[in-house]
């Protein structure tokens, strides 16, 4: 669990297995758009994919114009933040006063507003996950609107594809910092340039593959590295499992060639 995940957890109620909320947000809610400034917006690569796609934009341009390269704090991967407008009040370059001009493909906290979800893993590997509500003053969208619990609204959202990616994002770092805390091992900065074309860069990813022959060495099969080569979601789920096996050396979903399992 990141720091920003438990300090939301601090500053939030949790929100009980079943337990309904009434939420709704269109532009007939005093506040509408009152949450699309100022914000401290982390694009996860799925959130980047999405974005990418409706822009029309290759990753280089989309960086460029709308995001901020960061690292994350203690583990060092590569991770996107929304580049706010040098405007008065720092608003979201996708807001309009309509709404947000790129809806069908926003970002995964905007679509899980007003709830918050956190993850970890249990022993046992599998995803938990803890959901809060996040009531923020100035917010009028919980005075109309329909009841949900946050099973129902995750599925309203969109949010099933969405959350798959994401964990698997979060997963690869605490992986990668228990890794780190149990070897004293670092990943170099060459190993974090390359985390960051697998992760961020999808588009740019998918020829140095087909160029480098890296494919051939693993355990795929044809059907998967054509779907690798083709399909920016597929090359992304690929780069999890090549990111694990690269930097740890073992991963559950790839194995080299002539590998004992």
């Amino acid at each position: 669990m990141t720091d920003s995940s438990q300090q939301f957890l601090n500053e939030h109620q949790e929100l009980k297995a079943g337990e309904c909320f009434r939420f709704a947000c269109h532009p007939g809610v005093s506040c509408f758009g009152a949450c699309c400034s100022a914000l401290d917006l982390m694009l996860t690569p799925y959130d980047a994919l999405r974005l990418r796609h409706t822009t029309g934009q290759t990753s280089r341009e989309f960086i460029t114009l709308f995001a901020n390269l960061m690292a994350m704090p203690e583990v060092g991967l590569p991770m996107l933040h929304m580049r706010m407008l040098a405007d008065a009040r720092h608003h979201c370059p996708f807001q309009r006063e309509t709404g947000c001009a790129v809806y069908q493909d926003r970002p995964s906290a905007c679509r899980t507003y007003p709830l918050g979800r956190a993850t970890q893993r249990d022993a046992e590997g599998n995803v938990v996950e803890r959901i809060f509500m996040a009531r923020e003053a100035h917010c009028h969208g919980f005075d109309e609107g329909t009841d949900f619990d946050a099973a129902a609204w995750m599925h309203d959202q969109g949010l099933e594809p969405y959350n798959q990616a994401n964990d698997r994002y979060m997963a690869l770092a605490e992986d990668l910092r228990a890794f780190e805390t149990l070897t004293g091992r670092h990943i170099g900065q060459k190993q974090l340039g390359m985390a960051g074309l697998a992760l961020y860069q999808p588009d740019e990813f998918q020829p140095f593959l087909a160029q480098s022959g890296l494919m051939d060495r693993l355990d795929m099969t044809e059907a998967r590295k054509q779907d690798v080569l083709g399909d920016e979601e597929a090359c992304l789920d690929f780069g999890y499992d090549w990111l694990e096996l690269s930097l740890m050396g073992h991963t559950e979903h790839l194995q080299p060639k002539n590998s004992k399992r």
